[in-house]
């Protein structure tokens, strides 16, 4: 019996952020249809990029479809939230890897927890990586509001 295997070829990576006032819940919807993908399934899938799938510009996802994602989301309810994603690609063995960092953080902060997280995720995989790439969503979320900020890297098949 042959195994199946979903593997993707592309990807593109997106973020969105939103501030609302009746709940957290809204406000993740909120980020999610500014990141431009409020209208899919989020299936969450673990970091790693298959050899030869290769980046794309952002595009258009048929409403409800089953959407794999490596996502990154902060809420808050007053103060500085932030969520970012690390990517990039092993110099030799052709795949890639994805880090996540998210929390009540600034910019510089997710960014530096993302170059500690994907340096780790490269050593414990004994590979170098080339042409690191960085998408981060930082949000001042006013008191008594709820905010959400959300990065995530789409894959497409």
């Amino acid at each position: 019996m042959e195994m199946q295997t979903l593997i993707p070829k592309e990807f593109f990576v997106t973020g969105g952020k939103a501030i609302g006032r009746l709940s957290e819940l809204n406000a993740f919807d909120n980020a999610l249809k500014d990141a431009g993908i409020a209208n899919c399934n989020l299936v969450e899938v673990s970091s790693i990029i298959p050899p030869n799938c290769r980046e794309v510009p952002p595009r258009d996802i048929p409403i409800g479809s089953i959407t794999y994602t490596v996502i990154s989301k902060a809420h808050g309810r007053g103060g500085k939230i932030s969520a970012g994603i690390a990517w990039g690609f092993a110099e030799r063995e052709g795949f890639g890897i994805v880090a996540e960092a998210y929390g009540s953080m600034d910019e510089f902060t997710a960014k530096k927890i993302l170059e500690e997280r994907i340096q780790e995720m490269a050593n414990a995989r004994g590979i170098k990586l080339r042409n690191i790439k960085y998408k981060i969503e930082t949000l001042d979320v006013p008191k008594g509001s709820y905010g959400c900020v959300v990065v995530a890297l789409v894959y497409l098949f």
